[in-house]
């Protein structure tokens, strides 16, 4: 009787959250279909595509993403060459769907970028593009922008090329078997080669003084019944892949730099203030970030599954702030650096998802190709940086109500319960200050320090009452898990809960 009793409320708890999640379409007022007259002209695109010349068929591409994805932007294929390496990167050709000035063209700027939710997506492009079409599936003869590297044998880029070719991948491949594959010894050499030219470009990225924060990834899940929250590390694969997407998009920036007219995608180096407050954390978690060593290997160097350093991960999104896009044409910007990267980079690689790509695609091929910028990309240019800020904020709100909505699900059965938890911001004894990002510092509302923390199990973050120490182990009390409001809340086991206004 007593499993019967919960497992009747662990079902109306998932009933209300589907519902909750079903709202948040409504909520963001994201758009539920696309205008007859766009679907008309996105039929009409796909009906009378003609295909390149140029014909890469003859290269046995493959795509690497999560499984289940359908919107297949990037193909690559990668192959040993007398003095180094060569790689291939296919690109989804977008452009040739949309017209310039059309209801298709309106539309996606309108959208600006796929908008993903637990019970599917908000396409940037109708699915007939971006799910066929314009999707670089195997087995199907496909447009695409093509990129070319010459790489020496330290996987510095020696030449690039870009061109609009006929291709045709031939497998769609997920991370974990790629992962697998190449740990048994089992993977073909393009493969191989994926895990050794990513390798030598991290340790590129390394000495040029870039940066990423390897903190778990965290997904929303659903296995027919229930939805979940599933918490991994990226797996070393993934890291490879991006370093590709990384070299695109840094040799895209480069061609716009000398052709005098695209788009970066730049970041401002940690300002002093933030620098000085981060070194005081990494001092306080007993992991001090040395004065001479850039902070991009300091980060790299940092364990997640140590609690004081998945503290500091959290901590360090704070040195990762302001990142925009800044558009030129004729005189060049005085901010050019994506800090983070540590080099002027552009958004390249995602046009079936990310408005930006598909002008800088055309910018580039026309610098490589020796012809004229098409007049509908530089005036496209100045309101791109807008478009993209409007639509980056909405699928942040989106997503964050989305988790919200699932962890207080997870957790509605289980108010009183304790948890172990690992804190990853807030207050410190003695001082009671901010410490941490800024999801949650220091005092609260209601009078009292809070701060966040991250549950063992399940894969849980969320505010914490009481006097909280960035990087300790403590146990929690659950106090609240309200899914129709999206919010939970822990206090300190004993503390008592604060005064509610």
């Amino acid at each position: 009787m007593k499993y019967s009793r919960l497992d009747a409320k662990v079902h109306e708890s998932q009933h209300l959250l589907a519902q909750v999640l079903g709202q948040l379409r409504v909520q963001f007022e994201l758009p539920p279909h696309f205008p007859a007259a766009v679907m008309d002209e996105a039929k009409q695109a796909v009906s009378s595509q003609t295909l390149p010349p140029a014909d890469l068929t003859g290269l046995p591409f493959v795509t690497v993403d999560p499984p289940g994805s359908t919107d297949l932007d990037q193909a690559m294929y990668l192959e040993r060459a007398a003095n180094g390496y060569r790689v291939w990167y296919a690109i989804a050709d977008v452009p040739s769907f949309v017209v310039p000035g059309s209801a298709l063209d309106a539309e996606t700027r309108r959208r600006g970028q796929t908008i993903y939710v637990p019970d599917g997506r908000i396409p940037l492009h109708p699915e007939l593009i971006s799910e066929d079409a314009g999707s670089l599936l195997p087995g199907r003869v496909r447009a695409a922008y093509v990129w070319e590297f010459g790489l020496d044998p330290e996987a510095n880029v020696q030449s690039v090329a870009l061109r609009r070719a006929t291709v045709c991948s031939q497998a769609k491949l997920s991370y974990s078997e790629v992962q697998q594959d190449i740990d048994s010894g089992d993977a073909p050499e393009y493969l191989m080669l994926l895990k050794e030219i990513g390798l030598k470009r991290i340790e590129l990225e390394r000495r040029r003084g870039g940066a990423s924060l390897n903190i778990p990834d965290q997904d929303i899940a659903h296995d027919g019944r229930h939805y979940f929250i599933v918490s991994s590390p990226p797996l070393p694969v993934e890291d490879w892949n991006a370093q590709i997407s990384l070299m695109t998009g840094m040799a895209a920036a480069q061609l716009m730099l000398e052709a005098g007219v695209g788009i970066l995608r730049t970041m401002p180096a940690p300002d002093a203030e933030a620098e000085a407050h981060f070194r005081r954390q990494t001092r306080a978690l007993d992991h001090p970030w040395a004065e001479d060593l850039p902070y991009g290997e300091y980060l790299r160097g940092l364990d997640a599954s140590d609690p004081k350093q998945l503290a500091l991960l959290h901590a360090a999104a704070s040195l990762f702030r302001g990142a925009g896009y800044t558009p030129f044409d004729g005189i060049l910007p005085e901010e050019k650096l994506q800090a983070a990267i540590a080099a002027p980079y552009a958004h390249a690689t995602a046009p079936l998802r990310r408005l930006v790509d598909r002008f800088v695609l055309v910018i580039c091929e026309a610098q490589c190709a020796g012809t004229e910028i098409p007049q509908w990309a530089r005036d496209a240019l100045p309101d791109l940086p807008r478009l993209m800020a409007t639509s980056d904020q909405l699928a942040a709100r989106v997503d964050r109500a989305a988790f919200d909505a699932v962890q207080a699900a997870l957790l509605s059965h289980r108010v009183g319960e304790v948890f172990d938890a690992v804190v990853i911001s807030g207050s410190r004894p003695g001082n009671g200050q901010a410490n941490g990002n800024n999801h949650g510092n220091g005092a609260n509302g209601n009078g009292g320090p809070s701060g966040m923390i991250q549950l063992r199990s399940p894969a849980v973050t969320a505010r914490c009452y009481g006097i909280l120490e960035p990087g300790t182990t403590v146990r929690a009390r659950l106090i609240e898990a309200d899914i129709a409001a999206r919010t939970i809340r822990f206090e300190l086991d004993g503390a008592a809960p604060p005064n509610q206004s």
